[in-house]
């Protein structure tokens, strides 16, 4: 099983709307680790690692989002895994 790391952007309405905590509670429930935050630019940003079918599992559910979320688009750059986090976090 192979580990990496991904950068996650996500646009759409994303802000506001509990998509930080909807993505922390996925990526805690599949092992992943990292972080989730707002983005200037109206975006949310994650980083995550751990094993590439879980962070493929997690992009399927970043498309859904919370019910309140409207996602349109997910643009992923692929890393080497660099075991940088302990756990998963929300940033401010």
């Amino acid at each position: 099983m192979s580990y990496c790391r991904a950068t996650i952007k996500c646009y759409g309405l994303v802000q506001g709307v509990g998509y930080r905590y909807y993505c922390n509670r996925s990526a805690l429930a599949i092992g992943l680790t990292g972080w989730v935050k707002n983005c200037s630019d109206s975006t949310v940003e994650l980083v995550v690692e751990g094993k590439r079918n879980n962070i493929e599992i997690i992009l399927e559910e970043l498309k859904i989002g919370p019910s309140s979320a409207n996602v349109t688009k997910i643009d992923i750059k692929w890393g080497e895994y660099k075991n940088e986090f302990n756990g998963f976090e929300v940033r401010f």
